[in-house]
Parts: C-alpha cells; structure tokens; sequence
C-alpha cells in the first residue's frame, strides 16, 4: 500500500486512460491486470500486460508528454494512483542533471516503443 495514493478499482476491459490524453499521475497496479497497448493503422497491438507492483504512466510524468498508450484493466483491478503534486515533490528533489537524465531515459524509451510497434504493422 502506498499511504500518498488514492485507490481505485476498474472492471474487465475498462479504460483506465488513452493514448494521446494528457494525465498527471503515475499507477501501481495492487491487484489485477493492466493491458498496455498502442493503435498502429487501426490495428491494436499489445504492448505489454503489466501485473500486481508493476509501475505504468510514468512516461507522461517524467517526459510531460501526452500518453504513449493506451491502458485498460483485464479483470477486476484495483490501482494505486499517485498524484502530481507528490511526484513533482520527490522529482524536484533530484538534481537538475539528474532531472535530464530521466527526462532523456524516457524520452528514448518512448522511441524505442515506437519504432518496435512500427515494426509489428
């Protein structure tokens, strides 16, 4: 349990959010199942299907961008939501250098992710 999170619990198949929204908080999955997946020429390709600790959203928090994927619940899952506020406290901690380098870490992450999925088409 994370004492700074709101919980949260989703059906089977339903939207946690989409890609391209805009969102400002990072998700632990408790218990369930979260499904990660992009849309590429109207097909749905799965990315990855994240289970109970398993950390998603971070890419928007980190590189201020919009949603890279989209998530879905598989099963009754039930999901820590940490908010902005707190994260915004604990990365402005970190040293601007170190801030960078997240920001580029993540950044090349979401690269990588696009250029596997355009390779699935």
């Amino acid at each position: 349990m994370y004492p700074i999170a709101n919980y949260e619990t989703y059906q089977d198949s339903q939207v946690i959010f989409a890609e391209g929204s805009h969102g400002d908080w990072v998700y632990v999955v408790e218990s369930g199942a979260v499904e990660l997946s992009k849309n590429v020429n109207a097909k749905k390709i799965i990315i990855e299907i994240l289970k109970p600790g398993d950390v998603f959203g971070e890419l928007a928090f980190i590189a201020n961008i919009p949603r890279t994927a989209s998530a879905r619940a598989v099963g009754e899952t039930t999901l820590a939501i940490i908010d902005r506020s707190f994260l915004d406290h604990e990365y402005n901690k970190l040293s601007q250098h170190f801030q960078v380098i997240l920001k580029t870490l993540a950044l090349r992450l979401k690269k990588t992710t696009d250029a596997l999925v355009e390779t699935k088409k």
